[in-house]
């Protein structure tokens, strides 16, 4: 399976000022495999440490932080002998161990010349203030589930990704039969690994549903077994919630959808949880499409939408006849999983932070707006294709920005005033932004 993160693992490892790499991540996007398959292909070899209940590493780093007398342990451990230039020293589930966590700083400081990546999927809870976190002694790197772009990979039809990526529209065109296809099978399966890999493997959409069920499963005890006790059912009735916000035609969160009368207050800590997990994505209103973005953010409006595209068709019962042959229950639903495939798409684009617009009257609404380069992006996303933009009319009349963007089953075309992207090619759309500028 080709993950592109691996690319930016290289980057890392070639940097002359490297730290230590922390991972983050929601549960099973791929962390593990991603760090193994790095130290695989790139290094002689690698030192494998998990600290998901080991007692041993536990003692170890319990004592004194001397990188050389914790090498020797690690050596150990993994039965490697760890040369610092030719061997990946790997540490999994890293939050269990919250000193060990500590000693990526002496890492750092003390002895830089070891390559050091680690990983967790609680990290986000374990990262609070309170934790003795290396700050400014690390590196990050955020790995998502599989973007559109992985996933016709990991299909095998590696030829279609190549003339994606070329952005030769015209001989994209060509195939646009293909893509949508594609993109409805991935609109089901969604990017999660292991359901990729099973739908690779068998081609069995009943199989693939077990994965994702598997998987929310998971999530729910993660819920019981780590948050705080009077948390996990605000935490469980908020993850359940999100199908429903997002099928009401604005998609903005209500508390009142939550439980009847739900104040905000009353949310915030399991809100904050599932974000730091890396199971929400939590999506700001912008009222003012000014740089930077961020300072024009309105915090009491957002949406929120799930890792997943896939993951949120298995919370919404999706049936995958009524997606691959398009019917009316479908029909209701479409919007709602194109406007989550698409910001799963501009999320795994690294820089690419999204938020949504609305007009201060409620006239008019933007799914996206983004920042790229000098410029700020407004996307308006439609399920089919429907060429009907008044929103981003609106938007275009008031503001003049040098891009506006549709993104719809139709053909990439450039119009006076605005550019029809198609949803296929939209994880490529920053890319060419910038390629239109050069």
């Amino acid at each position: 399976m080709f993950r592109k993160a691996i690319n930016e693992l290289i980057t890392w490892k070639n940097s002359n000022d490297r730290k230590p790499m922390i991972i983050r991540g929601a549960r099973q996007v791929g962390k593990t495999w991603l760090m193994r398959e790095f130290g695989r292909t790139q290094y002689k070899q690698y030192a494998y440490i998990n600290f998901d209940n080991n007692e041993r590493m536990e003692h170890l780093f319990s004592g004194n932080l001397d990188i050389s007398r914790i090498v020797v342990a690690l050596q150990i451990e993994a039965g490697v002998t760890i040369d610092a230039e030719n061997t990946l020293i790997i540490f999994d589930e890293v939050q269990e161990v919250p000193n060990a966590l500590t000693s990526l700083k002496y890492f750092c400081e003390n002895a830089p010349q070891y390559h050091v990546v680690a990983a967790g999927s609680l990290l986000g809870v374990a990262l609070h203030p309170g934790t003795s976190f290396p700050v400014g002694k690390v590196d990050f790197m955020d790995l998502y589930p599989l973007n559109f772009l992985e996933f016709i990979q990991a299909l095998g039809e590696q030829q279609l990704a190549n003339l994606l990526q070329s952005m030769d529209f015209d001989m994209i065109t060509g195939f646009k039969g293909k893509y949508i296809d594609l993109l409805k099978q991935y609109y089901y399966i969604g990017g999660m690994p292991e359901a990729v890999k099973t739908f690779a493997e068998t081609s069995d959409y009943g199989k693939v549903r077990e994965v994702q069920k598997r998987l929310l499963m998971a999530y729910e005890q993660d819920f019981s077994k780590h948050a705080p006790n009077e948390t996990v059912p605000r935490i469980r009735m908020l993850w359940n919630s999100i199908p429903t916000q997002l099928a009401k035609e604005n998609r903005k969160f209500i508390y009142g959808l939550v439980r009847k009368g739900a104040r905000a207050r009353e949310y915030e800590l399991a809100m904050t949880w599932l974000i730091d997990c890396g199971l929400v994505y939590k999506i700001g209103r912008i009222s003012k499409p000014d740089m930077p973005l961020r300072a024009y953010q309105d915090f009491n409006a957002f949406k929120l939408f799930v890792l997943d595209v896939g993951l949120l068709g298995a919370m919404s019962e999706l049936d995958v006849k009524s997606l691959l042959e398009g019917n009316q229950i479908f029909e209701e639903f479409k919007g709602a999983l194109t406007e989550q495939y698409v910001l799963q798409q501009l999320t795994a684009e690294k820089g690419t932070e999204p938020f949504y617009w609305s007009a201060e009257n409620g006239s008019a609404e933007l799914d996206f707006i983004f920042q790229n380069g000098m410029y700020v992006i407004p996307l308006e996303v439609k399920a089919e294709e429907n060429l009907q933009a008044k929103s981003l009319k609106s938007y275009c009349s008031k503001y003049q920005p040098k891009y506006a963007i549709r993104s719809s089953m139709s053909d990439f075309r450039q119009e006076d005033w605005m550019i029809n992207f198609p949803l296929y090619a939209v994880n490529e759309l920053p890319q060419w932004i910038q390629t239109q500028e050069h």
